[in-house]
């Protein structure tokens, strides 16, 4: 194979949703599992693999190298009575995948229509909306180790999947790179999932009684679309914080001064509460600080409006914890990654 090229000093400015300017020692994008290995085999590290860059920060320039994600891809693998396994390359866009699997009558990840970022970076987030999150049609995924380039196949319990979290991002967190996932998809009888948020009163706003996976998506889209800023006009990444999970007991001593708070009961007994809604109650929906601030129509979104560092969102973030905690007892975990 002819040796790859790694590019020197290199803006991550591009390559990261944020908007954030970082710059990386070494850079290249890989097409295959083999560019992938070739890239490894002349990489300085640290080494920090890259999807579409919606899921992490950066407060400083990156010393080792970054490695792209661009492994394409989209097959139907498996064929059983009503359903299909598809594997993805780790590199496609996820939202595009999921317009190629409503095109294709394939239900299963329609709730989970204009999440940002690629589908190898998916299962590391477990990522999840609107009642469901990827372990619900995982079947497994491939990775090369970093250190060794040796492949690996990972199962869905392998991957200890919980609220957006796997053991990527715990005992196995910075150590491989995900080239393709598996996923289980109807074929027809889909399970529709309206439940959950704004999709039921969307659809009707829609004039849609009976949606199909299509009909769901687009009401997504519609839900998504409205609360969440463009990355391509302010730069962010979504939700920037994790929904707390807190025991019963904790809910009801909220309740005693806020009997309004919203919440969703787990089946392990605790209760969900919206990060957003903490974060409002505190303050801070639609406020600015300096180049960054918190996103006027979903509090849950930190934004850049030109200009900001990574430390000054990651001051702000830091800042709305501490806010939080103090009002609530609640301590918020970030969802995106900070480097």
């Amino acid at each position: 194979m002819t040796d790859m090229t790694l590019a020197q000093n290199t803006s991550l400015l591009p390559y990261n949703t944020f908007g954030i300017e970082a710059r990386a020692a070494r850079y290249a994008e890989v097409q295959s599992a083999d560019a992938l290995r070739e890239a490894l085999r002349q990489a300085p590290h640290p080494v920090l693999v890259l999807g579409g860059g919606s899921n992490v920060l950066f407060t400083r320039d990156w010393p080792g190298t970054v490695l792209r994600n661009n492994i394409r891809g989209i097959e139907v693998v498996r064929r059983f009575k009503n359903r299909v396994w598809v594997r993805i390359g780790g590199g496609e866009n996820w939202h595009t995948f999921v317009q190629w699997a409503v095109a294709h009558h394939l239900g299963g990840v329609e709730n989970l229509s204009l999440i940002p970022g690629s589908v190898g970076a998916a299962p590391v987030q477990n990522i999840g909306a609107y009642g469901v999150e990827l372990k619900d049609v995982f079947v497994g995924l491939e990775a090369i180790e970093l250190a060794t380039g040796k492949s690996r196949h990972f199962s869905r319990p392998a991957c200890r999947f919980g609220y957006r979290d796997s053991v990527f991002k715990k005992a196995e967190k910075g150590r491989y790179c995900i080239t393709s996932v598996t996923l289980s998809l109807s074929t027809g009888n889909h399970r529709i999932n309206t439940s959950y948020g704004d999709i039921g009163k969307t659809l009707a706003d829609m004039q849609i009684s009976n949606p199909s996976i299509a009909d769901v998506s687009a009401a997504v889209v519609r839900i998504r679309t409205a609360k969440l800023p463009d990355p391509a006009r302010i730069g962010n990444c979504g939700s920037f914080f994790k929904n707390p999970e807190v025991p019963r007991s904790i809910l009801e001593k909220i309740q005693q001064q806020y009997p309004a708070l919203p919440h969703y009961g787990l089946p392990n007994g605790t209760v969900k509460i919206p990060a957003g809604w903490l974060i409002e109650q505190c303050g801070w929906k639609g406020k600015r600080t300096g180049n960054t601030g918190c996103y006027e129509k979903q509090a849950l979104v930190l934004v850049n409006y030109g200009g900001a560092t990574g430390q000054e969102v990651k001051t702000l973030a830091y800042a709305i914890i501490e806010s939080v905690e103090n009002t609530f007892g609640i301590q918020l975990e970030p969802e995106v990654n900070i480097l």
